[in-house]
C-alpha cells in the first residue's frame, strides 16, 4: 500500500485496515493479527496498535485481553432481533419436522455434528458456522408448513448478511453448541413431545445470543489499558 504524502505509518495502517473492513475483506468477527498486518505494511507493530486504537474509538473494532482485536458485528441490534425471531420460528419448524425425519436424516445430522466437533480441535469459526447451518437445515427442511419454513429461510438469510460467524466472537460457545445438537437429536430419536423439541431448539438458539450479549456487556466494562 503506497503511503500518502504527509501520512504517518499509523495513519497508513488505519486507512489500510478501514478500507478492508469497508469492502468486507475483513468481515464481522475477523481477527486482526497485529504482527501479520505489520508485515503486510512493512512497519513495526507500534503504528498498527495505534491504528487499532483509532478504529476501536470509531466502533469498528473491539479489543479484549486474551482475545485480541476483531471487526465488530455489522448491526448488533438487528442481529439480536433476528436471533430472537429465528429462535421462535426455527424451534417451531424443527418440532414440526421431527416426525418426518428419517433414520438417514438423523445419521446425516450426527455426521455433520461430528465434523463440527472435530473442527473444535483447530477452530475455524467460518467453517464451523457453515457446518452449523448444514446441521440445522437437516432438521428444519422437512417442515410441512411452507409458510413457517419460509420464515426460517428468511431468518437465516438475514443472519448471514449480518455476520460471518458469531462463534468468532464467542468461541467457547461452540463446544456447548455441539453438545446441545446431540441432545436435540436424542429428543427427536426418542419421539419426545413436540413442545419439548421446540423448546430445546429455541433454548439452543437463544443460548448463542445470550453468550454474545454477555460478551458484549463484558467488553463495555472500562479498561485501564485498552491497547493490544
Amino acid at each position: 500500500m503506497a503511503p500518502v504524502n504527509g501520512e504517518s505509518k499509523a495513519q497508513r495502517a488505519y486507512r489500510w485496515i478501514k478500507d478492508r473492513i469497508a469492502d468486507r475483506t475483513f468481515g464481522p468477527g475477523y481477527r486482526l493479527v497485529l504482527g501479520q498486518i505489520a508485515r503486510e505494511l512493512d512497519v513495526s507493530v507500534v503504528p498498527v496498535r495505534e491504528a487499532i486504537r483509532l478504529l476501536e474509538a470509531e466502533g469498528l473494532v473491539t479489543f479484549e485481553r486474551n482475545v485480541g482485536a476483531q471487526v465488530v458485528m455489522v448491526d448488533e441490534t438487528a442481529y439480536e432481533h433476528t436471533m430472537q425471531t429465528l429462535a421462535l420460528v426455527e424451534g417451531f419448524a424443527t418440532s414440526l419436522s421431527a416426525p418426518h425425519l428419517s433414520t438417514e436424516d438423523l445419521e446425516r445430522a450426527r455426521t455433520v455434528n461430528e465434523q463440527m466437533r472435530l473442527c473444535l480441535e483447530h477452530f475455524e469459526p467460518h467453517r464451523f458456522t457453515e457446518l452449523n447451518q448444514e446441521f440445522h437445515s437437516v432438521l428444519f427442511e422437512p417442515c410441512p408448513n411452507p409458510h413457517v419454513l419460509d420464515l426460517v429461510h428468511r431468518g437465516w438469510h438475514r443472519l448471514n448478511s449480518l455476520r460471518d460467524s458469531t462463534f468468532s466472537f464467542v468461541p467457547g460457545r461452540a463446544h456447548e453448541s455441539v453438545k446441545e445438537h446431540e441432545q436435540l437429536l436424542v429428543l427427536i430419536e426418542q419421539h419426545a413431545d413436540p413442545l419439548e423439541i421446540e423448546l430445546a431448539a429455541r433454548r439452543h438458539r437463544t443460548a448463542t445470543l445470550d453468550a454474545y450479549l454477555d460478551r458484549r456487556t463484558t467488553a463495555e466494562v472500562p479498561r485501564k489499558d485498552p491497547a493490544p
